[in-house]
């Protein structure tokens, strides 16, 4: 998620257990920098990013079943995707889980966390899931890190981090994971996206032009992106709704699903 649209000036510099995040406003808006890259961005008028939280807000739209009533988010930090989500869906149950205490406070006070409305869990996303007895109509895996010089995926074994968290899926549900696909995480990317094909009947990848990410979005049962055509209503803005119509939703080729799980 790198660079950003807005022009912003650094106001000041918080320090947590995991990360050092700078924080950025301008008179409207505000983001959290880590590592070089944009973790949270918030706007006092628009939802829409151009960046990595439109494609996951997207893709917990394309449920066959329709639109979710459940959503787990590991990985909050400020909030941008769920805050997307509720614009979308404000009867949506949500629940949230990150293991950064302190990026959760500062969003709620720069970023307005509160007004989303959500479960708030501060755990380690992969732990808090093991065992856990509820399910959920959509998943979004967006757990990162903060390296010395950039971002990284805690779970080092995609298919292990898939495995304890699809368990938690009602369903016809779908699980997304937010991937970054420049250069120093394309291996990763591939992992993953070889550990989605294993274990879903369908998979689709869900993008916009000025991000450097991808959602995956795996299921048994995935709509094309022209289903979101339907929820450009919801989107006031002029600026909103041009980054809505840039989003693209592909196919993501799976050699057989059924035949690998049994």
């Amino acid at each position: 998620m790198k660079g950003s649209f807005m022009p912003m000036r650094r106001h000041s510099t918080v320090e947590t257990d995991f990360q050092k995040i700078e924080i950025w406003k301008a008179e409207r808006s505000c983001e959290f920098r880590v590592s070089g890259a944009v973790h949270a961005w918030w706007h006092a008028d628009r939802f829409l990013t151009g960046l990595a939280w439109d494609n996951l807000a997207a893709a917990c739209l394309l449920r066959p079943a329709g639109p979710p009533q459940s959503v787990l988010m590991l990985g909050l930090a400020g909030g941008t995707a769920l805050r997307i989500l509720r614009q979308l869906l404000p009867d949506c149950r949500f629940t949230a889980v990150d293991i950064d205490r302190k990026v959760v406070e500062v969003a709620r006070e720069y970023m307005k966390l509160d007004e989303i409305g959500m479960k708030m869990v501060f755990a380690d996303a992969y732990q808090w899931a093991g065992g856990r007895k509820e399910r959920y109509d959509v998943i979004i895996d967006d757990c990162y890190l903060a390296g010395d010089e950039d971002v990284y995926r805690p779970e080092k074994k995609p298919s292990r981090g898939i495995d304890i968290l699809t368990e938690l899926l009602a369903p016809g549900g779908l699980f997304l994971t937010n991937l970054v696909t420049g250069a120093g995480h394309r291996r990763v990317q591939s992992r993953t996206r070889a550990a989605f094909k294993r274990r879903f009947e369908q998979v689709r990848s869900v993008t916009t032009p000025d991000s450097l990410n991808e959602t995956l979005v795996g299921g048994d049962d995935i709509l094309a992106g022209s289903c979101l055509r339907q929820w450009e209503e919801r989107f006031a803005k002029k600026k909103d709704l041009e980054m809505w119509r840039r989003l693209k939703v592909r196919g993501v080729q799976v050699r057989s699903a059924k035949a690998t799980r049994s």
